[in-house]
């Protein structure tokens, strides 16, 4: 070859268009053609369709191409490598053989299955074999995955939620062709793709793809509706590639079948570890979009370098900075396609995006759709925040009739960048130090009435003066709502944040026995705006009312410069009271006893910085699986008093004690009633966790301990009894409640609480 080469793309997508740009920036790429490509990629069109094998072969012939660069799937598993090669043009892409990867699931589980490659329990039926398929998963007794065998566009798969969707999925595969049946597995999934020379595999940055068509990624399967990258996993690019890719080509390479191409494994990270969900034989779309974007080294100088077998000798550079990519699709996407609808703003120009065309097409003086997905907008910036706004702001730029895109690529990546509470801006431990520093100022005002105080539930005073009761004591609880008000002056919804802080308070008295008896509020803001201050007491005082106690009043604060526009912060005081004989603890709390839990109705008033956060990308009405309510629904239900539930136990001497799960999660609110020398070991699979935490748990990569202490994750209030007292006292609720733990032997460097899997 040549240095002025003549290089064909093969293919018509935003992606043949981003493999198009690279291709222009080799100065080794003399003649650049496409076919049949779009209305927007660069160089000689061709009117020769992707998968028209023999179209392909004669048009390099015709035109002296040099170098093909194969984009999708349909020519590699039709053998167009193998064609080419045969008449001495060189192509980038694998055999015929070696696609099977690809277009035979079946195939690739049967390899990776041989080579030790980790994924889910698998088994292939061939076509109409619905019996044998059944049978198989109903002996796994466990979700399954349904995918069907063949090319399918990235459509080919069907994750059912119940048995009677199982046997319909598996029933309409099995008509279509060779199906497999994957073990569901968890977790959240990534893109691995890497350059291969048949021995040496080199990876690019970790992407990853949105492929449902509705935001929260719900709906249908779509070929992909936009991809970010990098992405951080907690894993390099290179281990993964040496778990998933090396092992690939070691074993193909020796079986004389050289792997030279693109090689994308579809990962998901799961608790236990990364397992391969697929592979794919070529760049993803839209992952190639922004992949490309970043990698300053052109596809063709990696291309040629991998053909003659000097990967290693290529020095691959690829930007650090961050890339997104938002797809525009037409009208009836993924079901059906509108065509022909003329698209405005592709002449406008928006710093650090870029616009890749997937299916259009010239007409007449305008550039129309084509169907399916339009155009790719990519945004590139310093981090992906960047990017992202870069992205949004072109692809609001851009119009067609019946356009649709997500508003919410990437929101998956803010829970993947928290590794702790504390990162989020809430320093857990550091509030236990200043507890810790604060004790002995409050310890030098006590005196021996002061039965309960700071690090307490609340305070609790002996007020046996008060000649109306035997023995009465008073206990106080003062606290906040946190950073779920931001939601709650976000969206304008402010009557359940008045609920959140009568009912937070009235379960830290309760666990102490007390019932309450009135409440004085705070509330604070930038300025005051008399509707919302009257939301906010109207939820103060519905949530007084359901809980029999008084709201007497409190302080409304306006504070300009203070607090900005629009935001303001409540807080609140609640005193209950309980005779002293009936105070909790009991005394008797002791190693054997059993912990019933009680459901949260959310997150009640905790872990907002964190949930704020993660999911600051989603939209409010997303509803990602698996919510049943819209995300901003499942972050603002108020808190749950306790208050009506207990009330039959408060008297009951089985009752041994209350733990209000707040503030520190389960690790750090169950030893507040443990005597020395006790901990306790709790079961987490024990009680029935509900979707929004399952979503957090998928999504984060918090460890256990940390996801835990920063959330309720669905208990929101524990009762302690003997062993004995279990069945009874469940009995007495009129709802699900779940035994989730005993007490145990402590030993001093002990955890107090061991979270058991």
């Amino acid at each position: 070859m040549s240095d002025a080469l003549c290089v064909l793309i093969v293919g018509s997508g935003g992606r043949e268009h981003a493999m198009a740009d690279s291709a222009l920036r080799s100065a080794q790429c003399g003649r650049l053609l496409v076919t049949p490509g779009n209305a927007g990629t660069p160089g000689e069109r061709f009117n020769v369709a992707a998968d028209d094998v023999e179209g392909i072969v004669a048009l390099c012939q015709a035109e002296k191409v040099d170098l093909v660069l194969v984009g999708p799937e349909a020519p590699l598993a039709a053998g167009v490598v193998d064609q080419l090669i045969s008449v001495g043009i060189a192509a980038f892409g694998p055999s015929q053989y070696l696609a099977q990867l690809e277009s035979s699931k079946s195939f690739a589980r049967e390899v990776t299955q041989q080579i030790g490659i980790d994924g889910p329990r698998f088994a292939s039926f061939s076509q109409g074999n619905v019996d044998a398929a059944l049978a198989w998963w109903k002996e796994l007794a466990a979700p399954v995955v349904v995918k069907q065998s063949g090319l399918a566009g990235g459509k080919g798969v069907v994750v059912p939620e119940t048995d009677a969707a199982t046997v319909i999925a598996i029933q309409e595969a099995c008509v279509l062709g060779e199906v497999v049946l994957e073990e569901r597995i968890f977790g959240y999934e990534c893109s691995l793709i890497a350059v291969c020379d048949g021995t040496t595999a080199v990876p690019l940055p970790i992407a990853q793809d949105h492929k449902r068509i509705g935001e929260g990624d719900r709906g249908l399967n779509t070929g992909g509706m936009g991809a970010y990258a990098p992405v951080n996993v907690g894993v390099s690019p290179s281990d993964l590639c040496a778990q998933f890719i090396q092992p690939t080509l070691d074993h193909f390479a020796a079986l004389g079948h050289p792997y030279v191409g693109v090689l994308y494994a579809g990962i998901m990270m799961t608790a236990s570890g990364p397992k391969l969900l697929e592979y794919n034989c070529r760049f993803g779309d839209p992952e190639a979009q922004v992949l490309l974007t970043l990698l300053e080294t052109s596809i063709v100088d990696v291309a040629l370098a991998c053909l003659a077998g000097q990967l290693k000798q290529l020095r691959l550079t690829v930007s650090q900075q961050s890339a997104m990519a938002v797809v525009l699709a037409s009208a009836g996407y993924p079901e059906s396609s509108s065509k022909g609808d003329v698209i405005q703003g592709l002449d406008v120009r928006v710093d650090g995006a870029m616009v890749f065309h997937g299916a259009t097409t010239p007409s007449n003086a305008n550039i129309v759709t084509d169907g399916g997905r339009v155009l790719t907008v990519v945004g590139r910036g310093k981090d992906l925040a960047q990017a992202r706004t870069h992205a949004y702001e072109r692809v609001e730029k851009i119009s067609f009739t019946g356009a649709q895109y997500r508003r919410d690529i990437g929101w998956r990546s803010l829970a993947l960048s928290v590794k702790s509470y504390s990162s989020t801006g809430v320093d857990i431990d550091e509030g236990n130090r200043a507890v810790s520093l604060l004790k002995g100022s409050v310890a030098s005002t006590a005196n021996s009435n002061v039965l309960a105080g700071v690090g307490s539930f609340g305070g609790a005073l002996d007020v046996s003066h008060l000649k109306k009761y035997d023995h009465p004591v008073l206990v106080g609880s003062t606290d906040g709502v946190g950073t779920k008000v931001e939601l709650a002056a976000r969206s304008g919804r402010f009557r359940g944040v008045g609920m959140d802080i009568v009912n937070h308070c009235v379960n830290d008295v309760l666990v102490q026995g007390a019932r309450p008896l009135f409440f004085l509020d705070y509330l604070a803001s930038s300025e005051i705006q008399a509707e919302m201050v009257a939301a906010v007491v109207d939820g103060m005082s519905q949530a007084c009312r359901d809980n029999e106690c008084v709201l007497l009043g409190g302080e409304t604060a306006e504070m300009p410069g203070v607090y900005s526009p629009g935001a303001f912060d409540i807080a609140g005081t609640l005193v209950g009271v309980v005779e002293k004989e009936q105070l909790l603890p009991r005394s008797n709390v002791a190693v054997g006893d059993v912990l019933i839990g009680l459901a949260s109705n959310g997150p009640h008033t905790n872990g907002y910085s964190l949930l704020r956060k993660i999911f600051a990308w989603l939209p409010d009405d997303a509803m990602p699986e698996p919510l049943q309510v819209p995300i901003l629904e499942a972050l603002l239900v108020p808190h749950r008093s306790y208050l009506h539930e207990m009330s039959p136990l408060l008297h009951d001497p089985r009752l041994k004690g209350l733990i209000h799960i707040t503030g520190g999660g389960l690790p750090e609110n169950v030893p507040r009633v443990l005597p020395e020398g006790v901990g306790a070991d709790i079961q987490l699979d024990s009680w029935t966790m509900p979707p929004l935490f399952q979503l957090v748990r998928e999504i984060s990569q918090l460890d256990t301990h940390e996801l835990y202490r920063t959330l309720n994750m669905g208990i929101g209030m524990i009762v302690i009894v003997a062993p004995t007292d279990v069945q009874a006292i469940q009995a007495m609720f009129d709802e699900e409640t779940w035994v989730i733990g005993e007490l145990v032997p402590r030993l001093a460097d002990e955890p107090q609480v061991r979270l058991l899997p």
